[in-house]
C-alpha cells in the first residue's frame, strides 16, 4: 500500500524512485505537459474494456484527475536504482565503480550473506532487498503462495490468456518485447516458460525469502528490466512511449499477477474466500518491492488494485500491430508444447487441443471484439464450460472436505509444475540471461 499518510487521488504527489525517495519529474520534448503522446490516446476503448471489471470491481467508474496525471506521470519513470545498477555494469573495464555480471551473479547466489566489499551501485541496488520491510507478514505472504498454488491449472490460463495475451491490447509494451526478441519467433514458448518458472519459483514454500530461488529469480529480472532499459534507450521513442520499462506499464503489469488473476479465476469458477484473496495480493505487494515498482503503486487491498488499474486501463495506447503479432505467436506456441506422450500422433492430438482450449478460453476473456482487434478468430466458449464444470467439482464439492484445501494445493503445485515442463521440451527450465552477460 502507499503511505497512509497521502492516499491515492488525494491530490498531486511527488515522483518517487523506485523505494520511496521523491525526486523532480523532467519533461521530454515531443510529449504533451511532460507525458508521453500514447497518454490516454485511447481512453473510449479503455473504458469500453473496463466495463468487465465492474462486475467484479466494488470501486467508482468516476475518474480521478489526480490519480490520471499520477499515471502519465510514471511513464516517464524508472526505477532509479536498477539503472544506477545498469549504468555500473556497462562501464568499461577498468573504470571506477565498474560492477560485472559475476559480481551481480555472485552476489545473488551468496545472498543473504553477501560479501561485505561490493561496488556501490550493486550494494545500492541489493540493499531494500535483503531487508524484509516491516509491513511484510511472513505468514500472509506464505499463504499467498499457498493460495496461487491452489489455483493450479487456472493461474496459468489467466496469466497466459487474460494477462499476457490480454495485454497486447495495447501498445507500448509488445513493441519493447519486439524491439528486444522477447516472445517472438522461435523463442516464444522458452520466454513464455521463463515467466511461468518466476512464478512459480516465487509462490513455493519460502520462495520469497532473501536467497531462495524466488527471491534470486525477481531480483535477477529487476536487473534485467534495467539493463532492457539502457540498452534500448537510445533508440526507443520516449516521447511516444515514455521508458522503455516504466513504473506505470510495471504497475500495471503487477496488476496482471495479482488482481486479474483473482478475477479471472473467480470467473472460472474457482472458489476462493476472501482470506485467501488478501493473502494472495499481500505476496505479490512483496513481490513488487522486490521488482522496483515504487511504493505508491504498492498495495493489498484488491479493490485499491482494481481502481488503479482501472485508471492505468483508461491511460493505455490502442492496439498496434506488435500486440497482434504477438499474440499470434502466444497462442501459436500452445501447439509446440510438449505433454510427454509416447506416440507423436497423440502428442499432435494434445497439442492441437490445447492450441483450441485456449483459443476459446481467450475469447470468453477479451470478448469477440477483442479477438477482432488482435485480429484471431473467435471461438465457441466450450473450453469454459469445461473449466467451470471442472472447478465446480475439484473446489465447491472436493475442496469442502476436510483436508480438501490443502490436497489442492499439493494438486495445484504437481500441475503447475508439469505445466512448466511442457514449456521446455529442449532442456530444463530456467530465466534468461541478462543481456550483455559476457563476463
Amino acid at each position: 500500500m502507499t503511505d497512509p499518510t497521502t492516499p491515492l487521488g488525494s491530490g498531486p504527489q511527488p515522483v518517487r524512485t523506485a523505494h520511496g525517495t521523491p525526486r523532480a519529474a523532467h519533461g521530454i520534448p515531443g510529449t504533451a505537459h511532460g507525458f508521453p503522446r500514447r497518454f490516454r490516446e485511447a481512453e473510449a476503448r479503455g473504458r469500453r474494456i473496463a466495463r468487465g471489471l465492474f462486475l467484479f470491481a466494488d470501486i467508482d467508474k468516476d475518474v480521478d484527475e489526480a490519480l490520471m496525471e499520477r499515471v502519465g506521470g510514471a511513464l516517464m519513470e524508472r526505477d532509479e536504482a536498477g539503472a544506477a545498477l545498469a549504468e555500473a555494469l556497462r562501464l568499461p573495464p577498468g573504470a571506477p565503480g565498474r560492477v560485472t555480471h559475476g559480481q551481480l551473479a555472485g552476489a545473488l547466489a551468496a545472498a543473504p550473506d553477501v560479501p561485505a566489499d561490493l561496488p556501490p551501485a550493486l550494494r545500492d541496488f541489493l540493499a531494500p532487498a535483503l531487508t524484509v520491510p516491516e509491513w511484510v507478514d511472513r505468514a500472509r505472504v506464505e499463504r499467498g503462495a499457498a493460495a496461487y498454488r491452489y489455483l493450479g491449472r487456472n493461474a496459468g490460463d489467466v496469466l497466459t490468456l487474460l494477462s499476457l495475451i490480454g495485454g497486447y491490447r495495447f501498445g507500448g509494451p509488445p513493441e519493447l518485447l519486439v524491439l528486444t526478441g522477447g516472445l517472438t519467433g522461435g523463442s516464444t514458448l522458452r520466454r513464455l516458460g521463463e515467466t511461468t518458472k518466476w512464478a512459480n519459483a516465487v509462490t513455493r514454500p519460502g520462495g520469497l525469502w532473501p536467497g531462495a530461488e524466488g527471491w534470486r529469480l525477481t531480483v535477477h529480472v529487476r536487473a534485467m528490466h534495467a539493463l532492457v532499459n539502457a540498452r534500448f534507450a537510445p533508440r526507443w521513442d520516449t516521447a511516444r512511449w515514455g521508458h522503455p520499462v516504466n513504473q506505470a506499464d510495471q504497475a500495471g503489469t503487477l496488476g496482471l499477477f495479482d488482481a486479474t488473476v483473482i478475477v479471472g479465476c473467480l470467473g472460472l469458477g474457482v472458489r476462493l474466500t476472501r482470506g485467501q484473496r488478501d493473502d494472495l495480493m499481500h505476496l505479490w505487494r512483496y513481490v513488487g518491492w522486490l521488482m522496483g515498482v515504487a511504493p505508491e503503486w504498492l498495495t493489498d487491498d484488491e479493490n485499491t488494485r482494481h481502481r488503479l488499474n482501472h485508471h492505468i486501463l483508461l491511460a493505455a495506447a490502442g492496439q498496434t500491430q506488435a500486440g497482434r503479432d504477438l499474440a499470434r505467436q502466444t497462442l501459436d506456441a500452445q501447439a509446440e508444447r510438449d505433454f510427454g506422450h509416447r506416440g507423436p500422433a497423440v502428442q499432435r492430438l494434445r497439442q492441437r487441443y490445447e492450441r483450441a482450449r485456449q483459443a476459446s478460453l481467450l475469447t470468453v476473456f477479451v470478448g469477440r471484439a477483442g479477438m477482432r482487434e488482435l485480429g484471431l478468430r473467435s471461438r465457441l466458449p466450450w473450453a469454459l464450460l469445461l473449466s467451470l464444470a471442472e472447478n465446480t467439482v475439484r473446489y465447491r464439492i472436493l475442496g469442502l472436505l476436510p483436508g480438501g484445501r490443502r490436497r489442492l494445493e499439493r494438486h495445484g503445485a504437481r500441475v503447475q509444475d508439469r505445466q512448466l515442463a511442457s514449456m521446455f521440451p529442449d532442456g530444463p527450465a530456467e530465466v534468461g540471461r541478462l543481456p550483455g552477460a559476457e563476463g
